[in-house]
Parts: C-alpha cells; sequence; structure tokens
C-alpha cells in the first residue's frame, strides 16, 4: 500500500506543485480520463439538454477557458496560493463543475448561451483584473500575438481551399495560439517544456519544432475524427474538446510569463 501512494505522489501528485511536467504515466491516465469525460459529458449533458454543438457552444465554453486557464496563471506567478483544484489538472475539474449549473440553467429557462456565456465572463473579468494589476511586462503577449499572426496566415490562406469542416478553425486557431505562447516561453525566455515527448523533441530541434509537430497532430486527429466518430454532432464535440485543450495553455502561458518577467 505504501508503494502505491509513493507511485501516486512521485507520478501524479508532486508534478502538480513542481511543475515538473507530464510523464508517460500522468500522461496515460490524464489521456482516458479525458476521453471518457468528452464521452459521457456529450451523452449525459450536451445531447439530453438538446443544445446543438455549434459556433454557439464554442463561444459559450470560451469564457470560462479564459478563468480557469488565467487562475492557473495566477497560481505559478505567485498571487494565488497553490490548491489541488486550482493546479493542473484540477482546474478542468474545477471549470467544469463551475460551467455545468450555468448550462443547466440556460438550457431550462430558455436563454442559452446567455447565463453560460455571462458567468464565465464575470469570472474571467475578475481573475483579469488581478493578472493585470500584477502584470510586469507585457512584451511576452506582445511576441505571442506575433508568433500568432504568422503562423496562422498560412493556414487561413490554404482553407480557402475548404480542406476541412470550418468549425475545425476554432481548434486550429487555438492551437497556433499555444504554438505562439510556447515558442515565446522556451525561445525567448528559457522555460522548460513540461510535456514529455515534446521536451524531447524541443530539445533536440528547438522551440520552432513546435510549429509542424502541433500542425501534424492537427490533421491527424482532424481525419482521425472523421473516420472513428461517424456522428457529426458528437464529433463536433470533439472539435470543441480539441479547442479547450489548445485555448487553456495558449492563454496560461503568456499570462504566466507577464506576472514572472521583468521588461
Amino acid at each position: 500500500m505504501e508503494s502505491v501512494e509513493r507511485f501516486i505522489w512521485e507520478y501524479f501528485v508532486r508534478p502538480m506543485y513542481t511543475r515538473e511536467g507530464y510523464n508517460p504515466y500522468n500522461t496515460l491516465v490524464y489521456a482516458l480520463v479525458l476521453g471518457f469525460a468528452i464521452i459521457y459529458t456529450y451523452k449525459w449533458i450536451i445531447r439530453p439538454l438538446r443544445i446543438r454543438v455549434d459556433e454557439k457552444l464554442f463561444y459559450a465554453v470560451t469564457p470560462m477557458v479564459i478563468f480557469g486557464s488565467t487562475v492557473r496563471a495566477l497560481v505559478d506567478g505567485g498571487i494565488l496560493k497553490p490548491h489541488p483544484l486550482i493546479l493542473t489538472p484540477g482546474i478542468f475539474f474545477t471549470a467544469f463543475i463551475l460551467i455545468v449549473p450555468a448550462i443547466f440553467a440556460d438550457s431550462k429557462l430558455k436563454t442559452y448561451p446567455k447565463i453560460t456565456i455571462g458567468w464565465g465572463s464575470l469570472l474571467a473579468l475578475y481573475v483579469n483584473y488581478l493578472l493585470i494589476i500584477n502584470a510586469k511586462s507585457w512584451r511576452p503577449y506582445e511576441l505571442t500575438v506575433f508568433y500568432t499572426i504568422v503562423f496562422l496566415l498560412p493556414i487561413l490562406g490554404y482553407y480557402r481551399f475548404k480542406p476541412f469542416e470550418k468549425i475545425y478553425l476554432f481548434p486550429v486557431f487555438a492551437h497556433i495560439f499555444d504554438i505562439g505562447s510556447t515558442i515565446v516561453a522556451i525561445h525567448y525566455y528559457g522555460y522548460r517544456e513540461v510535456h514529455w515527448l515534446e521536451n524531447i523533441l524541443v530539445q533536440k530541434f528547438g522551440a520552432f519544432v513546435y510549429y509542424p509537430w502541433i500542425v501534424f497532430i492537427l490533421v491527424v486527429v482532424y481525419y482521425g475524427l472523421r473516420y472513428l466518430v461517424p456522428d457529426e454532432e458528437e464529433r463536433k464535440f470533439w472539435y470543441l474538446a480539441v479547442y479547450v485543450l489548445g485555448l487553456g495553455p495558449a492563454i496560461r502561458d503568456p499570462a504566466q510569463m507577464i506576472l514572472q518577467i521583468v521588461s
């Protein structure tokens, strides 16, 4: 029993506090948990409430993603005290618990997505107020926006040929934003990649390897979901999950940097 507790502490609990990052064990477990969470959230919440998975749902969840990601950055910046519920991956569960009642209320009161957007925006505004008053430098944001635009333009040009569903532009944008923020963090400010596989790639090829690597993953995920999830609504919900997974670190990383870096 003691060895089990030591294993859990070593590979799951401690990395949350020390930011040692991901390892093969917690990566596998978190991936499985995420997969089941997506499947059953769609089957038990989205479909029974008859919420369409379209652009409106993407907009509805965005403020809560901004809230959760900014909270995580405030912890890293020393503004908020660490707690499992506001550390990764706990912050995902916290944000989920906060948004579900709003979605239920929207559905029952026929106000969707007003309550969900309003509730998430209120929380996001508060934590971003804390971010702004504690910011030390806005340079990381400027660089992140620059690289996001540079990397996004070729993809938008390619999209003129309609190679994928329009709604997939949401996760594409989120992950390109994430690429920009990650490259800025690693290349300019010496941050370390916390994902074990990507860390290997960065060590070998440098931070800019992220662009072809993530684009490759986005292509594989898109066509994989097209093949594995024939139901259009359910497939779009998986796109939403990919969007959240990209937007979260894309918001968190530059927010973290402006709290820690002095101009």
